[in-house]
């Protein structure tokens, strides 16, 4: 029969730990099953590692802007890369260790390491071990997605996982995705001294943002001497003296491009190819994401995917509420949905983007009157103080029900201004009560008032 739990989770993700941590401390005995990593892609190659190297990426570019401050240095700035590495090393390996010993350490919990499989609606094989539960929940997260472009088995290549095991400095980096995670490495490399390129299919950066959001990124990279080349419809690899020569056939520009290093950045990829989900009944989409309801429950009875996997969002924090969904309904009596979520995220270049809700080109295809404001970075005195004004506030509201239907804030603490707006959002609240909160000074979020009393429908497009 195997051996019997209330609970298995498999996989210690974001989700997976704290779930554990609530199921036991009802009473329940929770099986973990891990089959590489504790902490998921967020601790070893994900936030943390690498919003620790952006702060060393940031620390470099601000003391070349040192004598801008009035802060002269007198050799040319130099980065360690071996340093850059270990630090962001021994981030992800503290709250590593810190995951592992919690799990190991509750009460009511059993770990197994393991490359967990179904054996059946609700049995689990685990290196040829059998393990039941009438409750299981999936939270194995995803991986790079490496499409089959021509020529890429020919060539070496990264991935934002192997992309964390570099310490030296490559001397041309060329980024395949002008998309989040691609943009991110651009920018760091590149103030960590490397020649970048980024190469993107469609006609501009980050295509799900609005083409103002858009552009102004695009201008900010371009100002740090990243290359951007676009309506790449083509790209193939072949090996080069260099390093590897990529074929772009854009409308402009040389068709070609050599690196000395490739980073592949198109989009990720779930981890349940080799989980055995049909032999449990559990159905996933064309893309591998399993099916879920608004509660997150799987097409099988007593199956429940979380994070990544489940398609319903590619965010540690999306990962997160998944797990408070999940718990509020099973143990504290709450009908808790995904759909109530504001969607929200966050874009880590320097300015960084902070996003909630519907951008104003979704927006706009509601057919429903809207009111739109937007102030440039270089009106708002933080910004102006720290001398970090590119980028610009927008808000999106509906003119009719006053509540906020959406921002961008792309700009110096865009990432940690937007939530003023996502929690006005999660409230409901009209737009007209933030006009008269009373904001800290001299902030970023100070200026959410004053956008949304310019608030006005847009011009037609």
């Amino acid at each position: 029969m195997g051996h019997a739990f209330d609970a298995i989770i498999i996989g210690a993700g974001q989700a997976g730990p704290s779930l554990a941590g609530r199921l036991t401390a009802a009473g329940m005995s929770v099986l973990i099953v891990e089959r590489k990593l504790f902490g998921g892609t967020c601790v070893n190659t994900g936030c943390m590692p690498t919003k620790t190297m952006v702060a060393s990426a940031y620390a470099a570019h601000l003391a070349r802007r040192g004598a801008d401050y009035g802060v002269v240095i007198e050799q040319p700035v130099r980065v360690d890369m071996k340093r850059v590495r270990q630090r962001a090393d021994t981030v992800s390996f503290n709250a590593r260790t810190g995951v592992e010993t919690w799990l190991r350490g509750m009460r009511n919990c059993t770990v197994v390491e393991g490359h967990a499989r179904f054996a059946g609606a609700h049995t689990l094989a685990v290196d040829g071990v059998l393990f039941q539960a009438p409750r299981i929940f999936i939270n194995v997260g995803g991986r790079a997605n490496i499409p089959d472009m021509p020529g890429i088995r020919d060539v070496d290549y990264l991935t934002n996982t192997t992309m964390m095991q570099l310490d030296t400095l490559p001397r041309h980096l060329v980024v395949i995705g002008g998309s989040y995670i691609g943009l991110e490495f651009a920018q760091m490399y590149r103030r960590f001294g490397a020649q970048v390129t980024v190469v993107e299919k469609g006609p501009r950066l980050v295509g799900r943002e609005d083409a103002d959001v858009s552009e102004a990124i695009r201008t900010i990279l371009e100002n740090e001497g990243i290359a951007c080349r676009l309506d790449a419809n083509c790209i193939a690899f072949k090996r080069h003296a260099d390093g590897t020569e990529v074929h772009l056939d854009c409308d402009s520009g040389a068709r070609n491009v050599a690196g000395s290093h490739v980073l592949l950045a198109i989009g990720r990829r779930p981890n349940t190819d080799d989980l055995g989900l049909d032999k449990a009944g559990i159905e996933t989409d064309e893309r591998g994401y399993i099916k879920v309801d608004d509660f997150l429950a799987t097409t099988a009875e007593g199956v429940w995917a979380l994070g990544d996997c489940n398609g319903q969002g590619a965010f540690t924090h999306t990962a997160y509420n998944d797990y408070e969904i999940v718990a509020a309904n099973l143990l504290d009596g709450e009908s808790r949905k995904v759909s109530d979520r504001v969607p929200a995220y966050a874009l880590y270049i320097d300015p960084p983007l902070g996003r909630a809700g519907m951008s104003e080109t979704q927006a706009r295809a509601t057919g429903r009157p809207i009111l739109v404001s937007k102030r440039p970075m270089s009106r708002v005195g933080r910004a102006v103080e720290k001398d970090e004004t590119q980028g610009f506030m927008k808000i999106v509201a509906d003119a009719q029900t006053q509540q906020i239907l959406g921002a961008a804030i792309l700009g110096t603490s865009g990432d940690e201004a937007i939530h003023g707006i996502i929690d006005a959002m999660s409230a409901g609240v009209g737009y007209p009560a933030l006009k008269w909160a009373v904001p800290v000074h001299p902030t970023v979020s100070e200026l959410i008032p004053t956008v949304l009393g310019d608030l006005a429908a847009p011009v037609p497009t």
